[in-house]
């Protein structure tokens, strides 16, 4: 990974709408529901880079945006939130120090707990 990992304002924006929309998985285990290599690719092949880009927190500097390398830190399956998948994007931007990335998993968190909290879901 790049040394320094730019937010992807599109993600966050995408995560944060989806939020709000109620499309949060808080059950699944992170590990199993992230997405594969295959899964992916059969998303692009579906619609393109930039939808597939709203799916990823960080933006690799350097790498061309028509790359899946050119996006990390997933934080979702294509079709909600996992309220994991934002944890261990946290935790991996902590890791690595990209503290813009970590920051904005954490205030996505945030507004998971809160969403949570407040439909208790």
């Amino acid at each position: 990974m790049a040394d320094r990992v730019e937010v992807n304002d599109a993600a966050v924006k995408h995560a944060r709408q989806l939020i709000r929309d109620g499309k949060i998985d808080k059950e699944s285990d992170w590990s199993e529901a992230q997405p594969s290599a295959s899964k992916e690719n059969s998303f692009i092949e579906k619609h393109d880079m930039k939808e597939y880009g709203e799916w990823y927190l960080g933006l690799v500097p350097g790498e061309d945006d028509d790359n899946k390398g050119h996006y990390s830190f997933p934080y979702g399956d294509f079709s909600k939130v996992h309220r994991d998948g934002v944890i261990a994007a946290k935790q991996r931007a902590a890791q690595n120090h990209h503290p813009a990335v970590e920051k904005a998993a954490d205030e996505l968190l945030e507004m998971i707990d809160r969403k949570i909290g407040k439909d208790g879901k």
